[in-house]
């Protein structure tokens, strides 16, 4: 199965194959076969692994935007209202019992009764539990029905369109299809409500102070009253006292409609869009018995205690560590090491690993390799496309965390209900709550920290003389370290007092409780596609695409793309009428926009990137220093070119490279090394997508090559980057005048410091120097 991203292989819809489109004639899933045939009526019989597997396989983009979904982007969780989640889990439950007889899906899971028996599927057909279903509906009151439901009647045909449309879009298919409406205009705003509408923007926005939309309501109809309606008594007094004729008054929209107006055409009143969303969670109620891997999955964030070196200067520094541990199996089933502190996109990278399987290393043996029985790890690695190491992988059920900000953020929060997880937080000072995490934060540290050079203790009692001076790792090596400890000691390591309730006694490791659950309850092997990258960046909305491209905090991004003749927004919901733009926050150079046609994702270039080469990564901190640094200095650049410079100037591009690490602050060494290790690991993170020969070099983060080192290596971007800016400014301002003077003499010798000795291998390339005649 390919998650999010699975091919639409029912009869009639397209697959394009090695760029061929291809048509689904029929299926054959009894023989786990396919029937292709092409235009001109050549045909093929091909397996669905096949084309799962093809990595020139993928949908076409005539069915895969399709019907009400062509030209509007596909509809997610985060677009139904809050009030409306219920009644679509409800007709979800629904049609769950009707397909397998539980309401949750799971026959593992049961529910009290379950199944009953009018839809016991032993013993029934499915039409014959759908007809229960639809007499169970019918018994409701219409009241009860619209209240559970939304809708006062339901019959056989509308749970075999809801079924249907489940089949194809997920749980977002069983929403109602007003809910997520095409956006359109509003016919009962006329001309003359519409100048009073703007009439009153304008009085309230320059003359007087803030008032409610009450007030506002008020102030149009007044403004409709007295200029409409008064000119049109005076004209007919002025006629004369003859027989007046009955004119029609002017209709006024309600306070709702004017309201949403409003906020249509001016946006709202008060706190941003993204701030509009409520960040009050679900409280925990009662205990929890957790039964199976994937139910409870626990995160956690602690300052690693043991000193490493960033891999950029060599520096001393702390780094955070940020695990997801199995609450049934104690797995640990995905970690990262953060320079400085973690942010929400990286506890989001987090949860996407837990779903993918790992993949194997050079330098790990076959006793790494996936072990458990009953899943072959051909089988495995066939779906995932590489060799898988034996560390367990799942969609989580539910996600428990402390109250820290970062799982707080409104962004995990909608990563976390994108992936369909619970949100469990922790209760206040109970912390039983997650004991299991800190306990393996306690065992890692026992067993691994203290051994390890440059170990600063529990506390600063404890801490050596000089543990800064006794690191030597690197981050990549101690990350690298933690991987191969836990995949190859801790997955296989006894549990002890942690052992199960049905074996109390026994021998069990992670790794034995992962291969048990195979017995009894079996495996879903449910790889996510890699769009789902995409999908757990921040998501901006933005109601209209300009000359200049998107803003996106600050920032103008543009693409051809974005220009096509007759671009709107068909989206409904919450966001109407709106685009959704994902941001990186580890690399600003870029965002990424999803086609609405093909579904399709492309990225937004920021237009102050210079058309050809490579530009140092910077990231939303770096962005907002730069922003302040703008506004305080009272500059109006009219376009993000003019910013550039300052971008560079704050790099370092300033100095000379022999003179970074010495000029720099340890401060300003760590913010670099931190801007340069979250883009690489967004770059990590990226789905690999395959370049023309003709195309420009991705934005992504180069690795250091072992001669140069990292922040030699940012300085030569910066520094080259500053020289292309200038070139071009000086070539457009110059285009229409005589050709540019060749450059002063010593121009090259006051670009670089004189008393610096070159290194013996620059100069073995250098010419030699031609002997001068002194005076």
């Amino acid at each position: 199965m390919m998650g999010a991203a699975a091919l639409d292989l029912s009869p009639g819809a397209g697959v394009v194959l090695d760029e061929v489109e291809w048509l689904v004639e029929r299926q054959e899933p009894h023989l786990g076969r396919v029937q292709l045939v092409r235009g001109d009526g050549e045909r093929q019989r091909v397996s669905f692994r096949f084309l799962v597997n093809h990595p020139q396989c993928r949908p076409s983009s005539r069915t895969a935007a399709e019907g009400a979904n062509r030209g509007r982007q596909l509809a997610s969780w985060s677009d139904v209202k809050p009030e409306k989640r219920p009644l679509m889990e409800q007709r979800f439950a629904h049609l769950m019992e009707v397909n397998c007889g539980f309401r949750s899906g799971d026959p593992f899971r049961p529910g009290p009764g379950e199944p009953r028996p009018e839809y016991d599927p032993e013993s029934t057909t499915l039409g014959e539990r759908r007809t229960a279903k639809a007499t169970e509906l019918a018994a409701l009151r219409p009241e009860e029905a619209k209240l559970l439901l939304g809708v006062a009647t339901v019959g056989v045909r509308t749970l075999e369109r809801w079924e249907k449309r489940r089949r194809k879009y997920g749980i977002v298919g069983c929403a109602d299809h007003r809910w997520l409406r095409l956006s359109g205009g509003h016919p009962s705003v006329s001309e003359e409500v519409r100048e009073a509408i703007f009439a009153v923007r304008a009085e309230t926005q320059q003359h007087r102070s803030r008032v409610s939309a009450r007030t506002r309501e008020i102030m149009i109809r007044r403004y409709v009253r007295e200029t409409f309606e008064k000119e049109d008594e005076k004209r007919d007094g002025e006629d004369g006292e003859g027989e007046k004729p009955q004119r029609e008054k002017i209709e006024i929209p309600s306070y709702h409609t004017l309201l949403r107006v409003w906020k249509e055409w001016f946006g709202p009143g008060g706190a941003r869009p993204k701030y509009e969303r409520s960040a009050e969670l679900p409280t925990k109620n009662g205990h929890v018995l957790v039964t199976r891997p994937g139910q409870v999955v626990a995160l956690d964030t602690t300052i690693l205690p043991v000193m490493v070196r960033e891999n950029v200067f060599g520096d001393p520094v702390t780094v955070h560590l940020t695990l997801a541990l199995d609450v049934y199996t104690h797995s640990i089933c995905a970690f990262r090491l953060t320079l400085v502190s973690d942010s929400s996109v990286d506890v989001a990278m987090v949860l996407r690993d837990v779903m993918l399987p790992l993949p194997m290393r050079e330098e790990w043996g076959e006793d790494m390799e996936w072990p458990y029985p009953g899943l072959p790890a051909a089988m495995v690695s066939e779906f995932a496309g590489y060799e898988v190491a034996g560390l367990p992988f799942f969609t989580p059920e539910t996600v428990t965390s402390d109250h820290g900000s970062v799982y707080r953020n409104h962004h995990l929060v909608d990563v976390q209900e994108a992936m369909g997880c619970r949100i469990l937080p922790a209760r206040v000072l109970r912390p039983q709550d997650k004991a299991a995490v800190e306990r393996v934060f306690g065992g890692i540290r026992s067993l691994v920290f203290e051994k390890l050079p440059g170990y600063t203790g529990v506390d600063v009692a404890d801490r050596g003389a000089d543990p800064e001076g006794d690191a030597v790792l690197t981050m990549a090596q101690m990350e690298h370290f933690i991987a191969t400890w836990v995949v190859k000691v801790w997955q296989n390591r006894r549990l002890g007092e942690f052992a199960p309730c049905w074996d109390p006694g026994g021998d069990h490791s992670p790794n034995t409780l992962f291969a048990a659950s195979f017995d009894q309850e079996g495996f879903d092997l449910d790889i996510p596609s890699p769009e789902t990258y995409y999908r757990f960046l921040p998501e901006h909305h933005v109601k209209r695409i300009y000359r200049r491209g998107v803003k996106v905090k600050g920032l103008w991004y543009d693409a051809e793309l974005l220009h096509t003749p007759e671009r709107n927004s068909a989206r409904g919901g919450r966001y109407k009428k709106q685009w959704v733009i994902h941001r990186e926050p580890r690399d600003r150079r870029v965002v990424y926009f999803q086609d609405p046609d093909t579904h399709e994702w492309h990225e937004l270039r920021w237009t102050g990137l210079p058309p050809k080469g490579e530009m140092p990564a910077f990231g939303d901190a770096r962005v907002e220093e730069l922003l302040t640094r703008v506004r305080e200095a009272g500059l109006k650049p009219r376009s993000d070119a003019d910013l550039v410079p300052i971008l560079l100037e704050m790099l370092g591009a300033v100095d000379p490279v022999e003179k970074w690490p010495s000029q720099l602050s340890k401060s300003q060494r760590v913010q670099h090394a931190r801007e340069i290790t979250q883009a690489r690991a967004a770059a990590a993170d990226r789905p690999k997508q395959p370049t023309a020969p003709d195309e420009p070099p991705r934005l992504s983060a180069v690795a250091a090559s072992d001669a140069e080192p990292p922040w030699r290596e940012r300085a030569r971007e910066a520094t080259e980057s500053l020289d292309t800016h200038r070139r071009r400014r000086r070539e457009a301002a110059t285009s229409s005048r005589r050709p540019s003077a060749p450059a002063p003499l010593g121009s090259s010798r006051r670009s670089r410091n004189l008393f610096v000795i070159a290194d013996d291998d620059e100069g073995a390339d250098d010419p030699a120097p031609q002997p001068t005649q002194e005076t």
